[in-house]
């Protein structure tokens, strides 16, 4: 991630005047030339911008003499790894400058190629049963007879040769390609996220350069707040003390309505793992950023590269003012073919939104004849809509169109034979398919993809850091309301919250937040986390003292009292651990009402103490009166019984709570993906460390502690508790995790039989199938869940809760939580 700097100075010769003059540059390093002190043009090898023009046209009156400085940065495009498009960062790598040079650049030699490719390309791909593949050939042949290399003369009726074939136009019936230039880039992935910065100012300086010399070109950045995705509070601030003359240009063309901010969140988020709080919040801190940043919202929600899409985004969508989705992921499916590329989603309220995939399924195409007729063959919706998506661009890790593809498809806007192709925006895209909508069909629920399900677990650390601080920011502005509706001085802490929000929302863009990243994007990630924690502590104490100091302060002659706060939205009735004077920690059993707060002298007492017994094979059993549990010595449950029902939960002969080892070696990606075949695999962990042991005898609280050893060198110890008058039984689970290419599982069969499971999302739930009947059930053996998921049949079920976890499954009558 070093940088090194390039001052260039360069002097044209007289004699070329009246050509056109490139300063070409070549390196396996992104770099960046700046001029009179500000960025002009990305350079990017891979990204196929090898050159700056200097002149199109030398004059006499035009600067001869040019001095221009480069920053050059030791990664490339995908980062500074080796070997594989995806490879962590290699400390060994070097980068190499190869070519400097300045040129003549010979335009019509260029142009020349720029024909014969399409011509050629006609020839090969429209198929032996088209005329237009033959004139294509022909008139690729006559150029070639008339066109005499060392005599540039020849060029031009060459040319008119190719212009005419191009010229001859489409019937009205013809599809219509809205190519739409765009460049993805993703905030942290490969590369920091410092270096993302750099990204988007390479990128989009080129950007405004080709809008500069191509007046038909419009580009839709999703991601036009990255400009500001560090730690700063006030993103436009920063942006503007970094690159405040790119910045400026930018919100040039976004008055023009060429520049053209898609998206509508603070970044290009995960789709399955943010609570519905911080979807919110993503919506929220985006259309606000456009709004006030370009006197717009977005009404469209561009997020092409994410790992699936909960089913209650419809409805968040329309809550924010965004009516249109796009996103072209589904096309990965490992298993079935999504059946639709424009339709309307349905999600779990019934809200609507028109949702269109590009047909050519990538959102890095390069305008060329075979993208457009993939374009057309793949739409899935003939007949019903005759309009579809192109994004057109280098992506991923930046670089964005270039004028060799906008040249391509000037060649195609419309000659017979192809679809025809403009340059739009993504809302005359869509305005079409409205008009055109009256014969779509409705997807109902998640968007799920058949991929990536090892996302939901990879990366431990920053799946716990996400929901801790969720939980935290909630309890922040919670206690906070509370205050300032209680009166006072207090000051409602926003501008404090909004930073914490914000890092939080960077953290679940999504390549960190699923843990595909490198690691150090990750240790960059648990800082942010750090950070949050840290705040919010400070924050909540602060709330705290405002809303209750009164109640906090010694008073004379009273007795000790300890105050619990609840800031969930329900009375609730449970054992606390509360600090004596001395420091020793005492139980105690506490009613706290619905988003309040109670002052704690004398515990209630349990209507039945907690039992804890062991037996003579060395199991224990547990009973508060709700339930009635029993434990094998390796921490197992043999029996799990709502006291009431007198029904038992464990079926004879099974264990819950059984911990499995599974082979985890996916057909491609580490970080992303784990197989069906890896259920094939499953090893039950039965090597015990330490054996099943009373740690609390019972009264207020019971509890049990085993270890158990993982594999070749890891180790799992649970302590596993029972409190007074609790309908649940809590497992508090530490694991030193050492093992490569493994997956850790937990397992709760139970006596309930339901063809459907349900599991926790985004402000509601989701029910999916227990059996396999079709591929679409059986390609989701691992699927993802907020903080609960539940069996149950009429009467009776039995739910499995997380305070950190994602990946989940339920089989049959088998749920499992993947750790």
């Amino acid at each position: 991630w070093e940088t090194c700097w390039f001052k260039v100075e360069l002097s044209i010769p007289p004699a070329w005047a009246g050509r056109e003059v490139h300063f070409s540059w070549e390196s396996d390093g992104e770099g960046m030339v700046w001029r009179d002190g500000q960025p002009v043009q990305g350079l990017t090898k891979e990204g196929e911008k090898t050159s700056y023009i200097l002149t199109s046209s030398l004059k006499e009156t035009e600067p001869h003499s040019v001095t221009l400085y480069v920053e050059l940065a030791c990664n490339g495009l995908f980062g500074a790894g080796k070997g594989s498009m995806i490879a962590p960062p290699d400390p060994d790598r070097r980068f190499t400058l190869s070519k400097a040079e300045l040129v003549v650049f010979n335009r019509d030699v260029y142009e020349l190629l720029v024909d014969l490719e399409i011509l050629l390309d006609m020839a090969q791909l429209l198929g032996e049963e088209n005329q237009r593949s033959f004139q294509a050939l022909y008139t690729a042949n006559q150029m070639v007879n008339i066109c005499d290399v060392t005599d540039s003369s020849t060029f031009p009726a060459a040319r008119d040769l190719a212009a005419a074939l191009f010229s001859q136009r489409n019937g009205e019936s013809q599809h219509t390609i809205h190519a739409v230039g765009h460049c993805h880039i993703d905030s942290a992935w490969l590369w920091p996220y410092e270096e993302t910065i750099r990204k988007c100012a390479r990128s989009w300086a080129t950007v405004v350069s080709l809008m500069e010399s191509n007046p038909e070109f419009t580009f839709a950045c999703s991601q036009l707040w990255l400009l500001s995705v560090l730690w700063q509070a006030q993103q436009f601030e920063w942006v503007r003390s970094w690159y405040p003359g790119l910045y400026a240009r930018i919100q040039d063309f976004v008055a023009k309505g060429r520049f053209i901010p898609v998206g509508g969140t603070w970044v290009e988020m995960d789709g399955n793992l943010p609570s519905g709080e911080s979807m919110v919040r993503q919506f929220l801190q985006g259309q606000r950023f456009f709004q006030e940043q370009f006197g717009r919202i977005c009404s469209e929600f561009w997020l092409p590269d994410t790992f699936g899409y909960s089913a209650q985004l419809p409805q968040l969508m329309r809550g924010c003012g965004i009516r249109r989705f796009l996103t072209q992921k589904l096309s990965w499916n490992l298993v079935n073919t999504f059946p639709h590329h424009t339709f309307f989603w349905e999600g779990i309220d019934g809200s609507r939104v028109l949702t269109h995939f590009p047909p050519g399924d990538s959102y890095g195409m390069q305008g060329r004849v075979e993208e457009m007729l993939k374009t057309v063959k793949n739409n899935k919706e003939k007949g019903r809509v005759n309009h579809s998506a192109l994004l057109f661009g280098f992506g991923d890790g930046g670089g964005g169109p270039t004028q060799k593809m906008l040249d391509r498809m000037k060649r195609m806007s419309d000659t017979d034979g192809l679809p025809r192709v403009q340059i739009s925006t993504p809302d005359r895209l869509f305005s079409v398919l409205e008009k055109e909508s009256s014969q779509l069909g409705t997807w109902v629920g998640e968007l799920f993809l058949e991929l990536h399900n090892g996302t939901y677990t990879t990366q431990a650390q920053i799946k716990k850091g996400n929901r801790e601080c969720e939980r935290i920011l909630h309890d922040v502005e919670t206690l906070s309301a509370l205050a300032v509706a209680r009166g006072g001085p207090f000051q409602y802490p926003a501008s404090q919250l909004q930073r914490l929000w914000r890092l939080l929302l960077l953290n679940q863009f999504h390549d960190v937040l699923p843990g595909s990243c490198i690691q150090l994007v990750a240790e960059d990630a648990l800082r942010h986390y750090a950070e949050i924690r840290r705040a919010g502590a400070r924050l909540q104490e602060e709330a705290v003292q405002s809303l209750c100091g009164d109640l906090l302060q010694p008073r004379v002659g009273s007795t000790e009292s300890t105050l619990v706060l609840n800031t969930l939205p329900w009375e609730r009735t449970e054992v606390i651990s509360r600090t004596g004077p001395a420091g020793a920690q005492s139980l105690a059993l506490v009613t706290v009402p619905s988003m309040g707060y109670a002052i704690v002298k004398e515990p209630l007492l349990p209507p039945q103490p907690v039992a804890v017994r062991k037996q003579e094979d060395g199991s224990i059993a547990m009973e508060n009166g709700v339930i009635a549990v029993c434990l094998d010595t390796m921490g197992r449950l043999t029996s799990l019984q709502l006291v009431d029902s007198q029904r038992s939960s464990v079926p004879d002969g099974c264990y819950a709570n059984q911990f499995v080892l599974f082979d985890d070696v996916p057909l491609y990606w580490d970080a992303w993906d784990v197989m069906d075949y890896h259920l094939e695999t499953r090893k039950p962990v039965t090597t015990l460390l330490k054996p099943l042991e009373i740690s609390l005898p019972g009264g207020l609280r019971g509890s049990v502690s085993f270890s158990l050893q993982i594999g070749e060198s890891s180790t799992l110890t649970q302590e596993i508790i029972l409190d007074a008058t609790c309908p649940y039984l809590c497992f508090l689970t530490q694991v030193e995790w050492k093992e490569a290419h493994k997956f850790l599982k937990v397992e709760f069969p139970l006596l309930v039989r339901s063809p459907n499971a349900t599991y926790e999302i985004q402000f509601g739930h989701l029910q999916r199938p227990t059996h396999w009947n079709t591929s679409w059930d059986w390609a989701r053996f691992e699927v993802w869940a907020h903080k609960w998921l539940d069996l149950s049949e009429h009467g009776f079920g039995v739910a499995l809760l997380n305070d950190c976890k994602y990946g989940a499954s339920a089989h049959g009558n088998v749920l499992s939580l993947s750790l």
